[in-house]
């Protein structure tokens, strides 16, 4: 009987501790959206790969000084290009945590789901800023790794509202990110593998760890 007692007891802390996980932290993403976002990224870098080598697009003699330069217009292009290869990316990352949000019956826009979400929006927003800053100047070479490592220090951040797991694909970021910064002319390279194959390989894991 008093072992009995204790499971139950053991039980209806585990059950405690999972309302309170469910209700201070943001536990529905999916990792196909990991998946998803990756894939996206992968194409985008294909395409921004394609822009790079097309002599269509570059302005410079590259036989001569080893370098390209782009036009304005050719910059645009690009920039247009990150915001599609985003906004492709969270349309599928809202969908999949939305149907596994419904699927466990829980409310997607909760608190901790704004929580998240706000400490997501600051070190974005700053990496965004310093991204603009060096456009504006012309440095197209430091922009992949501000990306990364601003990015990066927002999955740290956001790790206390979601899976923890979320932090370590965020040191990882952050880590491509510095060594982007020793080698600026592979940045697409690293760009490709921070935000493609390390959100491929993280949902790989999640969905392992958490949906399957």
């Amino acid at each position: 009987m008093q072992t009995g007692g204790k499971d139950t007891t053991i039980d209806t802390l585990h059950e405690i501790r999972s309302i309170m996980d469910r209700s201070s932290r943001f536990l529905s993403l999916s990792g196909w959206s990991g998946i998803w976002a990756g894939c996206v990224a992968l194409a985008g870098a294909c395409v921004a790969y394609s822009w790079l080598h097309d002599p269509v697009y570059a302005n410079a003699d590259y036989a001569n000084t080893g370098t390209y330069s782009y036009s304005e217009y050719t910059i645009i292009r690009f920039f247009i290009l990150a915001i599609a290869v985003f906004s492709v990316a969270l349309a599928g990352g809202y969908y999949f945590t939305y149907r596994k949000a419904k699927r466990q019956e829980q409310t997607l826009w909760s608190p901790a789901l704004r929580q998240m979400l706000l400490q997501l929006f600051f070190p974005v927003l700053v990496g965004g800023i310093f991204s603009i800053v060096f456009i504006s100047h012309g440095n197209m070479l430091y922009i992949a790794p501000v990306c990364l490592a601003f990015y990066g220090l927002a999955l740290i951040s956001a790790g206390k509202y979601t899976h923890s797991d979320i932090r370590y694909l965020g040191m990882l970021q952050v880590l491509l990110g510095c060594i982007c910064f020793l080698k600026p002319g592979w940045g697409l390279y690293f760009w490709a593998a921070g935000f493609g194959v390390l959100h491929i390989l993280y949902g790989v894991i999640m969905w392992n760890k958490y949906d399957k």
